[in-house]
């Protein structure tokens, strides 16, 4: 009897131990898996950079810089053109306003001199 009460207890105890326990809060099924866009690249793998394809990028970066470079160029050119049309508008402007100004005083002098002479 000790026997078999002694063997209940154990098999008791281990089926207790191996039953599947509910863990509270977090989900022990969800599994979270980052993705990534990029992967880890070894100097010794297959996709490993070589010496050629560097030289290349280099290369092709000096270029990228080259025409950074010449896009700059242009622009200073395009403001260089434009102040000088903003220069040669207001000069133009100036002029126009002094012809209206000078048209708008010698109407004036000429009405001036005609009412003094109609008047008998």
């Amino acid at each position: 009897m000790k026997n078999l009460l002694s063997a209940g207890f154990v098999i008791l105890l281990l089926l207790s131990a191996c039953s599947k326990k509910e863990t509270p809060g977090f989900a022990a099924d969800q599994e979270v898996k980052i993705h990534y866009d990029t992967t880890a690249v070894d100097s010794f793998s297959t996709g490993a950079t070589s010496v050629d394809i560097v030289r290349q990028i280099k290369m092709s970066s000096q270029k990228y810089q080259d025409s950074i470079k010449q896009a700059e160029k242009l622009k200073k050119e395009e403001d260089k053109l434009k102040a000088e049309l903003e220069k040669e508008n207001k000069k133009k402007l100036e002029e126009e306003k002094k012809k209206a100004d000078a048209e708008k005083k010698q109407p004036t002098s000429d009405a001036s001199p005609a009412a003094g002479s109609k008047t008998p």
